[in-house]
């Protein structure tokens, strides 16, 4: 009998050491997944947090400069959690740190998803966008894998020396922060967005036939007798029986289709929209992209200059895109005795396009076929020797 009963109880122990084993695969590879592709694109993770810290009202926005050291430190957690619950190492106070983060974040994207402060979390980064609901149970499910780690049994014997729990554990951290600031640097390894090489900007801006629109519901609101009441279209009232226009409501209920580029425009100083007048250009174009001028660097302006001079020798277009005011180009382009013509662009598109500031987008026939941070501009030679007359 007691042979059976501890066969039963051996049974139990190895299907509850299997769900545990699950449990910390599905969290590794989640953890690991979310860590890295926050990792490789450091700026886009900075710019969310800027956008949650400016949702929460002006208290919040003081704490921007923390945005980029967050970025990076999340990252490296997240990426790190991932790496130890996969290989098992130091599992007990990973799952501590495991339960902490969605302790925080769980009630956090409630919050997001009732209030709708942002349009997404960004938990993975640009790869995969979750709608705010979404990102909800998704930690409520990650939640519930975490506490199960609590209660499961766990394996009897420890399959690494204690030092090289700490190896495991030092060297994913390091790994995700060295990562970001190579990134940081250059540009991410891995482009999620819609901007990547081989992009055709203006494809990806069209609405293929018969897509389906945005469907909108509009109230009205009239008085009467000092009582407000709200009216559709359906029944609409009569201004005749004393109803008195109040305001109008416009709320979408279903959203349509929206093609991967949906907001990208080029405006001259004129305040002339030239942006497909850049796109179907035949051949080469130079885009140069600084979202900001104020925060530009300088270093490189020799580059962009020599860049700019192979443009004009070759009878290629040069367009720089900025969200700065009139006064700040002037600036910037005294500073960098820039001659090339500034054009405005929405900054979060700017943003989107290229992490660097300032970046420089090589386009032929509206087809992105390079980009470069402002470090990494070829010379005028190699441009024209690699790109240039190659892509003749």
């Amino acid at each position: 009998m007691k042979k059976r009963a501890t066969r039963k109880h051996n049974k139990g122990n190895n299907s509850g050491v299997f769900v545990r084993v699950i449990c910390q695969i599905i969290l590794g590879i989640s953890f690991a997944f979310s860590g890295f592709v926050k990792a490789i694109d450091p700026l886009g993770s900075t710019y969310k947090i800027e956008d949650y810290l400016t949702a929460f009202g002006p208290f919040f926005e003081h704490f921007a400069f923390l945005a980029f050291p967050l970025s990076v430190l999340l990252a490296a957690v997240e990426f790190t959690m991932g790496v130890n619950f996969l290989l098992g190492a130091n599992v007990r106070l990973t799952k501590w740190i495991a339960l902490f983060f969605m302790l925080v974040m769980t009630p956090l994207t409630l919050y997001i998803a009732l209030e709708n402060p942002v349009t997404d979390c960004g938990c993975f980064g640009d790869a995969i966008v979750l709608s705010n609901w979404a990102t909800f149970w998704k930690n409520i499910g990650f939640s519930l894998l975490v506490l199960l780690l609590f209660v499961l049994p766990s394996f009897s014997k420890n399959i690494y020396f204690n030092y090289q729990k700490w190896i495991i554990t030092s060297v994913a951290f390091s790994a995700s922060v060295l990562i970001s600031i190579y990134c940081l640097r250059h540009l991410p390894i891995i482009d999620f967005r819609p901007y990547k090489i081989g992009t055709d900007i203006v494809k990806s801006m069209e609405v293929p036939e018969g897509a389906k629109s945005d469907v909108y519901e509009t109230t009205f609101i009239y008085a009467k007798d000092g009582v407000e009441k709200e009216f559709t279209l359906a029944n609409f009232p009569d201004e005749n029986d004393g109803w008195v226009f109040i305001e109008q409501k416009t709320t979408l209920i279903e959203k349509g289709y929206e093609p991967p580029i949906h907001d990208f425009s080029i405006v001259n100083a004129m305040g002339d929209d030239i942006t497909y007048e850049v796109l179907e250009k035949e051949g080469f174009t130079f885009l140069l992209i600084a979202y900001d001028v104020n925060k530009a660097e300088h270093k490189f302006n020799e580059k962009i200059a020599s860049i700019n001079q192979l443009a004009q020798y070759g009878d290629i277009d040069f367009y720089a895109l900025t969200a700065s005011v009139d006064e700040d180009i002037e600036k910037y382009s005294e500073l960098a005795n820039a001659t090339y013509e500034w054009c405005k662009t929405d900054p979060i598109t700017l943003k989107t396009i290229i992490r660097a500031n300032p970046g420089l987008v090589l386009i032929k026939d509206g087809i992105i076929i390079g980009k470069w941070n402002s470090r990494d501009i070829p010379s005028a030679k190699e441009m024209q020797e690699e790109f240039l007359l190659q892509n003749n």
